[in-house]
């Protein structure tokens, strides 16, 4: 029975690793995770937030993904949109999911990436 995701692999190009780890680490404010020896001489790089982790795998014949993309939920959106532009990522902001205040970014290899973060709603009395 599936429990949980543990992480979300995305592809990026050979010798890209430097310019991930300012995008996931000073934008987004992940932390690198070391990887294991045997791992690691495959190149790319892992990070994590909190229970997310996002593992970044070297593809010869990269392509980003376009349309599939982890979705990430953060706290108060909207100060975290203003900090990824401040720092030089693409926002995009979409109303089309009910219930959600959402905004599309890419890494700086071109993968898309969802942040998003639940609409209070009180009922009667809240």
């Amino acid at each position: 029975m599936i429990a949980a995701v543990d992480h979300v692999q995305l592809a990026a190009p050979e010798g890209s690793e430097d310019a991930l780890r300012a995008y996931y680490v000073d934008t987004l404010g992940m932390t690198e995770i070391p990887k294991p020896p045997v791992l690691a001489a495959r190149g790319g790089c892992w990070f994590g937030a909190g229970a997310v982790q996002l593992h970044l795998g070297i593809e010869a014949d990269f392509r980003p993904a376009k349309k599939a993309h982890p979705g990430l939920r953060v706290t108060d959106i909207e100060a975290y949109a203003a900090r990824l532009k401040s720092l030089g990522a693409p926002v995009t902001w979409d109303s089309d999911l009910p219930g959600y205040r959402r905004f599309y970014s890419e890494d700086p290899v071109g993968n898309r990436l969802e942040f998003l973060e639940a609409v209070r709603r009180f009922g009667p009395g809240g």
